[in-house]
């Protein structure tokens, strides 16, 4: 079975090639240089990249891959959530394209692939899922948009724990790194300065950490920041103490995903944590979740750090699943979901 899959939910145009779970080809044209100058993704500019790109992506993936259209047994697509025109230059593409070829349509829910972007591990053929290997697990999924936890009982199930209430750790990551004055995204620039910090320069909150629900908030993280700078100016005078402070608001972000995703797994008896999303390239998350579950005894099964930001391949190793337990097909005619939750897609 071999998939041709596209995303396009924000500001990666990305589309793969996925065959009997290995991933022959994934190329992903970032927006990152263009969106900067404004500070944050503008889904207007989005869309035009989208629009740009798709075609000279899509060409690159079939070469990479060395497949012809002809030769594909389906096509699949990110129905959501998303930005809504960002969605639909992706989803057209390849309803069109299943419709000309007359093979079925998968439409993806985005988060829903993230949840399986763990299983995926390099072999000597590039990437390649190892559902072998799979087992019930609570599975962190944080971005610039979201964090959640959700409970995967088994292939192609699983329910939402918890989400975030107001702010996405990502989001928040972006906007201390704006606070403070680092170039946009400031998420990855800050964890760069946090690791030459001290972590314990500075306490900030941990929002919810002893909740017993499985809900996050990083809103008011974000605002305590803000308000430390107002009456501490100084300290971005000073390189040493900008790194200190970087350290400091990461270990409260880092604090409350490890703690509440290790709790919830101890909750539910099972063995085994993923993490998935942007967020989980940032080394401070990768080191705390590994040590936490070396100490308590779980698994841990990390995304690959290419795999972590959006990308086609786990739209096309989630649709090739799909496939195989006899999921049916998408209508050619279905609408993008800009809101669709992930309960929705169970």
């Amino acid at each position: 079975m071999t998939v041709l899959a596209f995303e396009t939910s924000c500001d990666e145009t990305s589309v793969a090639v996925v065959r009997e779970g290995c991933v022959l080809a994934n190329v992903v044209s970032s927006q990152i240089k263009l969106h900067g100058e404004y500070g944050g993704v503008v889904p207007e500019l989005a869309t035009r990249e989208h629009l740009r790109n798709l075609l000279p992506v899509a060409h690159a993936a079939q070469r990479a891959a060395g497949i012809s259209m002809s030769g594909l047994d389906a096509v699949a697509a990110t129905l959501g959530p998303g930005l809504p025109n960002a969605l639909m230059i992706g989803a057209r593409a390849a309803q069109s394209l299943a419709f000309a070829l007359r093979r079925p349509f998968i439409g993806i829910h985005h988060h829903e692939a993230h949840l399986y972007s763990p299983w995926v591990r390099p072999d000597l053929s590039g990437m390649r899922a190892d559902f072998g290997a799979f087992q019930p697990n609570v599975s962190l999924i944080v971005s610039g948009g979201h964090t959640m936890l959700v409970h995967v009982g088994g292939l192609l199930k699983h329910r939402v724990l918890g989400s975030t209430v107001d702010d996405a750790a990502g989001e928040c990551f972006d906007k201390v790194g704006k606070l403070i004055g680092l170039p946009y995204p400031g998420g990855p620039e800050l964890d760069r300065l946090a690791s030459q910090g001290n972590p314990r320069a500075h306490t900030f909150p941990r929002p919810m950490l002893r909740e017993a629900h499985d809900d996050f908030s990083f809103s008011g993280l974000k605002t305590s920041v803000r308000y430390f700078l107002r009456d501490h100016p100084e300290v971005l005078d000073d390189a040493q103490r900008i790194r200190d402070l970087c350290a400091s608001v990461q270990a409260a972000i880092v604090e409350v995903l490890v703690t509440k995703t290790v709790k919830a797994a101890a909750r539910l008896a099972v063995r085994c944590v993923t993490a998935s999303g942007g967020v989980t390239c940032n080394s401070g998350l990768r080191r705390e979740l590994a040590a936490a579950c070396e100490r308590d005894g779980f698994k841990l099964q990390l995304a690959e750090r290419a795999l972590c930001t959006d990308n086609a391949a786990m739209v096309g190793i989630l649709a090739e699943q799909k496939l195989l337990a006899g999921k049916p097909a998408t209508d050619l005619d279905a609408e993008t979901m800009p809101g669709w939750t992930l309960d929705q897609a169970a």
